[in-house]
């Protein structure tokens, strides 16, 4: 055990060990029901970072004594995958056992690579238990959805992080009773994981190197993860305060101020991504033709931002917010393309002029479709006078200065 991580150590060796998670584990739930009848099946656990997904997916095999393989869709590719599945097939025939194949971050894999577990799932051959942050129904094939199972594994609570630290505190698996931590920092360990229970143990063993006398006080906690508890709350009120501080800057032209807001966020925890998808907002919604390059720039900055993540990535984002402070600003699409909303909720059952459909058949074209279209190219500057609007928004216009 020595040199394994403390987080490993004290992994729960049962599924009534596992906090946060009754509502899949406990008596009468969807999984336990399944681990009472015997009876393996493939799933999908989704759910956020250190909520206990690889533990589930272990102790599900550990409960059926199958063999258990785990690899990450971020790293293996379909030649890993199938030389997994020649091994699976020959265990099978050879001890008759089973072989679970764990996958984290099954989100990563394309659509081939999914693909090609399908004919090993339907045989039989092995039970695939995929991990995965993303919401299933848009990153998973349809076809691998059927024929899995998919459950959500819930956040782990605030008093669920701080039982599993204090767990590790006492667990002769973990630290056995040989360090003491105070009140303020185990709220503060607790609370600065964001219900990531790696995280929070990995910072608790991080604590253990840098104690005085074995104690472990709220400076120390605070030094070690090197940041401090900050007022921040990524589905709370002060969520919204700040991403609507942040837009307002970008919007007053403040690059100071749109900086200093970024950096809170950033450093409070919050999802990069989830910042530059504002941007992008920002940049359509508030620039708009004003400057169509901003657009780019903030595309640019949310592809930074997955290529390479962070910290580095967060200077794509500084970059891109002191950009979009700087351009000018117009709400002209933004204010026309609502109104243009407005009357086609309005108008949904108007019919498309005759003159401006599509007719690939001859009966269409006998019906009048695309009679009398003047075809702009045909004409100078390829502009010719010509209504497009349907007949009760003639003559209507959506951009103002138009």
């Amino acid at each position: 055990m020595k040199g394994t991580p403390l987080a490993d150590r004290v992994r729960p060796e049962t599924f009534d060990e596992v906090l946060g998670q009754r509502h899949l584990l406990g008596p009468g739930c969807p999984i336990q029901k399944q681990i009472e009848k015997g009876k393996l099946f493939s799933m999908i656990l989704f759910g956020p970072p250190g909520s206990g997904k690889t533990t589930i997916a272990r102790l599900f095999a550990k409960k059926f004594s199958a063999e258990f393989v785990s690899f990450s869709a971020a790293t293996s590719g379909i030649a890993e995958i199938k030389k997994f599945m020649s091994k699976a097939q020959e265990r099978k025939k050879l001890y008759n056992t089973d072989t679970i194949i764990f996958i984290d971050e099954i989100h990563r894999f394309n659509k081939a690579q999914q693909d090609a577990f399908l004919p090993y799932v339907e045989k039989g051959t092995i039970i695939l238990i995929g991990a995965t942050t993303e919401n299933p129904s848009f990153e998973l094939n349809s076809s691998l959805l059927s024929r899995v199972k998919v459950y959500v594994v819930r956040p782990l609570s605030f008093e669920d992080m701080k039982k599993i630290i204090q767990r590790a505190l006492t667990s002769q698996k973990g630290l056995g009773n040989r360090f003491k931590l105070s009140p303020e920092a185990l709220d503060f360990l607790a609370n600065i994981s964001d219900g990531d229970a790696r995280v929070a143990l990995n910072a608790l063993e991080l604590c253990t190197l840098s104690a005085k006398d074995n104690y472990i006080d709220l400076k120390t906690a605070e030094d070690v993860v090197q940041k401090k508890a900050l007022k921040y709350d990524k589905k709370g009120e002060e969520h919204y305060n700040l991403i609507s501080a942040l837009h307002k800057s970008l919007r007053g032209s403040d690059p100071d101020a749109g900086l200093y807001w970024l950096a809170r966020m950033l450093e409070g925890g919050e999802d990069p991504l989830y910042i530059a998808r504002r941007l992008v907002r920002f940049a359509v919604e508030d620039i708009g033709e004003a400057d169509p390059q901003a657009l780019v720039v903030a595309i640019a900055a949310k592809e930074a931002v997955e290529f390479i993540g962070r910290p580095e990535g967060d200077l794509a984002l500084a970059e891109c917010v002191v950009y979009l402070a700087k351009a000018v600003k117009s709400n002209k699409i933004y204010l026309a393309y609502e109104a243009a909303k407005e009357d086609a909720l309005k108008t949904l059952a108007e019919p498309v002029p005759l003159h401006i459909r599509n007719a690939p058949t001859p009966l269409m074209k006998k019906l009048g479709y695309g009679k009398g279209y003047k075809y702009p190219h045909d004409y100078p500057d390829a502009k010719v006078e010509q209504e497009y609007m349907p007949e009760n928004l003639k003559g209507k216009k959506y951009l103002k200065d138009e």
